[in-house]
């Protein structure tokens, strides 16, 4: 019998929090990262920023040398053990360790901004975490994210067509994980149709990123 959906996002949590360790040694090597490094680069957030799934800090650090300050949010503690360690205690960085599907945020930013996270975001909770997205920002507050769709087949336990993926440690341990291939043109057009205007633009490998705001009410 297949594990229910929320069991899956358990045992993706878990795989991260066992993963926090050696995370360093799990970048996968695919054409466009240029491309998408070119893209990070060119935002200089300003104000006050809100990091979902900040992991071992990587963002977290770029983001605090631009922006007043910096909320950021992950739910494995190992992880924002590692984020604490490379920001550094006089960096202007709060760190909350919270479930991503469950928080609510407790104070308005002016970007919301998350790295290599919307594609583990399950199927059926796309549109409530959009909508906590939408809680979290001021008025006329942006997004700013990016990702990638890359699969390999050995991932794909249950087939192309579904969203879960299988992931191992370096000893072997198996972990399933929620890996929902986005496409640039379809992503943009879903957002769209939740009121987002949102552009997401893609390199000539898996990456994608995409940046914009609500429409506003009419």
């Amino acid at each position: 019998m297949a594990k229910s959906e929320v069991s899956i996002v358990d045992e993706q949590l878990a795989y991260y929090r066992a993963v926090a360790g050696e995370y360093h040694t799990h970048a996968i090597d695919v054409p466009g990262q240029q491309e998408l490094m070119v893209a990070i680069a060119a935002q200089s957030p300003t104000g006050d920023v809100l990091e979902l799934a900040c992991g071992s800090g990587l963002w977290t650090e770029r983001l605090a040398q631009t922006a007043t300050r910096v909320t950021a949010v992950d739910g494995a503690p190992e992880m924002l053990r590692l984020a604490r360690e490379r920001v550094g205690r006089r960096a202007p960085v709060r760190f909350v360790e919270a479930d991503l599907f469950t928080w609510e945020p407790d104070r308005t930013y002016d970007l919301v901004w998350f790295g290599f996270w919307i594609s583990h975001v399950p199927e059926d909770r796309f549109e409530a975490f959009w909508s906590m997205v939408d809680r979290a920002l001021t008025p006329g507050g942006s997004v700013f994210f990016f990702d990638d769709n890359h699969r390999t087949d050995q991932e794909l336990i249950e087939g192309p067509a579904s969203s879960i993926v299988e992931r191992h440690l370096n000893d072997g341990s198996p972990y399933r994980v929620v890996k929902v291939p986005h496409e640039a043109p379809t992503l943009e057009r879903r957002l769209r149709d939740l009121g987002w205007h949102i552009a997401v633009s893609a390199t000539p490998g898996p990456f994608y990123w995409g940046s914009g705001r609500r429409f506003p009410l009419s």
